[in-house]
């Protein structure tokens, strides 16, 4: 039998080609990581979901076993309304769909918006797994730098009035890879910009909650209205593994459009995670529970800038996240970051390069880093390993 692949399963996925490789130089086992984007699992409740999950068994065990509608469980979806009133977004149970985690809210997306040749426009660096699903519709994807305090406000007026964008897509807090957060004060320079524009704001904010110092910001919804379209997930702050995210929209007839896509694709997420995890909310202190993991993960990430101000040299450079889960490095001039990470998984730690985060920027010396999920003591120790590598190849 002759195997006839499709283009889309054909075309070639630099990003998708990296990861692997990546995961490959991992599975050597014994490395110190800093290169995934795990959160800590001992911040995940497991016996608060073990009690929820029976309950839920005792009292709604045939409901929440049973098919059920694609948009999702109607007082979950009411409970992550609720919480965006709270941080002043005004949205309502019906403007939110559960997908499974916010990767599906991705597809879904650009299933229900792109056509080939459609124009994308994201951030330079951008989180790699939205590069990789946007690839999937073949759009012309266009770039825009990031500054500390988030896009580049010029690129962006001049990209808007080059280009007719299907959509922006960002991750406004603490972004992946980067960990920067853009301030209200970019926000509305960028609301200025786009508002009254046939393009949406995809705003990604999967770490949004996960802040541990600074002042909360605004979200882009505030500025943009029905322009923005928010995605969520629980992944950070319950467990990855339960798979909920969700698309919030108020454009009903885009929303229906997504609904339809989402049923057609898996019917709807799993009914029982979605009862579960509902549950769990119930009857527990959710905004508790989140401020351990930001106790948790504020300590680490101080413990990895302190072991950089004290191993890395002085002609290195890296963000300094109020929240979030990374930190961006760039290393000394003349290191090559893909070369850096080999010889790093060889001393054992394992770094995530910055390629595959652009679209098209090769070489440019920089490292994703990842702090939550590593040990105090493992943290010193792959720093310190990390500088003696960059000491080595300066030789």
């Amino acid at each position: 039998m002759k195997l006839r692949l499709s283009k889309r399963a054909l075309q070639e996925d630099f990003q998708g080609s990296f990861v692997k490789a990546i995961l490959e130089v991992a599975a050597k086992g014994n490395l110190i990581s800093f290169a995934g984007g795990l959160p800590n699992p001992t911040s995940f409740p497991v016996e608060e979901l073990k009690a929820a999950s029976i309950k839920v068994l005792e009292t709604k065990g045939t409901y929440a076993l049973q098919y059920n509608s694609a948009e999702g469980y109607k007082p979950l979806r009411e409970f992550i309304a609720n919480r965006y009133k709270k941080q002043g977004v005004n949205v309502n149970a019906d403007d939110i769909l559960i997908t499974n985690g916010s990767q599906q809210a991705l597809d879904i997306i650009s299933s229900c918006l792109l056509d080939p040749g459609d124009t994308v426009l994201v951030e330079d660096p951008s989180y790699l797994a939205a590069l990789q699903s946007f690839h999937l519709y073949n759009p012309s994807i266009k770039t825009i730098d990031l500054n500390e305090d988030g896009v580049d406000i010029e690129q962006l007026k001049e990209s808007m009035s080059k280009y007719d964008h299907k959509f922006f897509y960002a991750v406004p807090n603490f972004q992946n890879p980067t960990g920067i957060t853009y301030t209200n004060a970019i926000r509305e320079k960028m609301a200025e910009i786009m508002k009254g524009k046939d393009t949406f704001f995809i705003e990604d904010n999967p770490y949004g909650e996960l802040r541990f110092k600074g002042e909360h910001q605004k979200s882009l919804y505030t500025y943009l209205g029905e322009q923005a379209i928010l995605l969520g997930t629980f992944s950070k702050t319950v467990a990855p593994g339960l798979r909920i995210g969700w698309i919030v929209c108020s454009v009903k007839e885009l929303m229906q459009k997504m609904t339809e896509y989402k049923q057609l694709i898996d019917m709807h997420t799993s009914t029982f995670a979605q009862v579960v995890v509902s549950q769990y909310f119930e009857d527990n202190d959710y905004d508790a529970h989140i401020k351990k993991i930001i106790d948790l993960y504020g300590r680490q990430c101080g413990y990895m800038l302190e072991a950089m101000d004290k191993y890395f040299p002085d002609d290195m450079h890296w963000t300094h996240p109020e929240g979030g889960m990374f930190v961006w490095v760039t290393l000394p001039k003349g290191i090559d970051a893909v070369e850096f990470y080999k010889k790093a998984a060889d001393e054992g730690v394992a770094v995530v390069p910055g390629e595959p985060f652009y679209e098209a920027k090769r070489g440019l010396g920089t490292l994703r880093l990842n702090y939550t999920n590593s040990k105090p003591e493992d943290i010193d120790k792959g720093i310190s390993i990390l500088a003696k590598v960059i000491q080595e190849m300066r030789k």
